[in-house]
C-alpha cells in the first residue's frame, strides 16, 4: 500500500515542476488566449498524453535506452533547447509578443492543438528522467506490486500538472486583459519570460548530467 507521505511527496516535485516557466505553460496560455479555453484544453490533452508516454517508458523499462544509448538522450535534449531558443528568441525580438499579449494566430484545428501539444512535451527527455529518478524513491518493494505503485505515483504528477495547468489556462484571459491595461508590465513580462525561457535552453544544451 502506498503511504501517504510518498503520495505527498511527488505531488509536492510535481507542484514545483508545473510552477516553473517553461514551453508548456507559453503553448498552453498563448492558445488559450488567442483561440479560447477550449483550444487551451484541447492542447493540454496532448501534454498530458506526453507525460502519460514517458511515465509508462520508465515504468516499463524502455528509456533505458537513454542510458545505454546518450546519443538518443543527447539528440532529444538539443531538440528540446533548440525549441526553447526559438520560443525565447520570438519572445525576445523587437516586435516580439507576451505569451499574455492578445494576437493574431491562426486558428489551429482541434488535433493539430493535440499534436502539437504532445510534441511540446515530448521535446524533453527530463520528462523521462524524473520519472526515472523520482518515482523509485518513494516505491516500497513491500507493499506489494511495484509496477502498480509506479503507475499511480506518476497519476499523481500527471494529475497536479493537469489540475494547475486547467487553472492556467482559466485565468488566462483575465491576466491578458489585466496585462493589456499596463503595457508597461506587459513589456517587463515578456521580457521576463523570454529570458527565462533562453536560460533554460542553454541550461538543457549544455547539461552535462547522463541518466543513469
Amino acid at each position: 500500500m502506498i503511504t501517504v507521505g510518498s503520495l505527498l511527496g511527488v505531488a509536492a516535485v510535481a507542484l514545483g515542476m508545473v510552477l516553473t516557466p517553461g514551453p508548456n505553460m507559453m503553448y498552453l496560455v498563448s492558445h488559450s488566449i488567442t483561440q479560447g479555453r477550449r483550444a487551451g484544453i484541447v492542447s493540454l490533452g496532448g501534454v498530458a498524453l506526453g507525460f502519460l508516454a514517458y511515465l509508462t517508458a520508465a515504468n516499463l523499462g524502455l528509456s533505458v535506452i537513454f542510458v545505454h544509448v546518450p546519443e538518443a538522450y543527447v539528440t532529444v535534449k538539443l531538440a528540446g533547447a533548440a525549441y526553447l531558443g526559438w520560443l525565447a528568441i520570438r519572445t525576445l525580438r523587437p516586435g516580439g509578443t507576451s505569451m499574455f499579449a492578445p494576437g493574431e494566430l491562426p486558428v489551429d484545428s482541434s488535433r493539430r492543438l493535440f499534436t502539437m501539444g504532445l510534441l511540446t512535451n515530448l521535446l524533453n527527455p527530463k520528462a523521462a528522467i524524473l520519472y526515472l529518478s523520482l518515482i523509485p524513491q518513494f516505491v516500497r518493494p513491500e507493499a506489494g506490486h511495484v509496477l502498480a505503485q509506479g503507475f499511480v505515483l506518476g497519476g499523481v504528477q500527471i494529475l497536479v500538472s493537469l489540475t494547475v495547468n486547467l487553472v492556467i489556462i482559466s485565468a488566462a484571459g483575465t491576466v491578458a486583459v489585466f496585462l493589456a491595461r499596463r503595457p508597461g508590465w506587459l513589456r517587463m513580462q515578456r521580457r521576463v519570460m523570454g529570458t527565462v525561457l533562453g536560460a533554460l535552453a542553454v541550461h538543457l544544451a549544455t547539461d552535462r548530467v547522463r541518466p543513469a
